[in-house]
């Protein structure tokens, strides 16, 4: 499945801080190594619950928590975007930055 997401510069971004905040592991730019340095918020936007993560630099992706319980779908923006999911980690890339959320991998009920 191809997301799409943008970043753009922090006065873009929304201004009201969410009421939770967490760290996430990213790679920006194409680093090889992640690290623990960006900041995601958790927002009703919408009437949607919305994921905003914010880079050191300022810039920001925004993604939609998908209700059926298939994870993150970008919010906005042109660029593709894959994902993968590894034991409890979902890493999105879109164009040379990565991102790594924390899971939980639920069962299918049997019909």
């Amino acid at each position: 499945m191809l997301l799409s997401a943008c970043s753009g510069k922090a006065p873009d971004a929304p201004a009201a801080p969410a009421a939770h905040v967490e760290t996430v592991a990213c790679a920006l730019g194409g680093a090889t190594q992640f690290k623990p340095e960006c900041t995601v918020e958790h927002a009703i936007v919408d009437g949607k619950h919305t994921l905003i993560v914010r880079q050191p630099s300022g810039s920001f992706r925004r993604f939609a928590v998908l209700a059926d319980g298939r994870g993150l779908a970008l919010a906005d923006g042109a660029e593709a975007a894959r994902r993968q999911l590894a034991g409890n980690l979902l890493e999105v890339a879109i164009g040379s930055d990565r991102y790594r959320f924390p899971v939980t991998v639920r069962a299918h009920a049997s019909p």
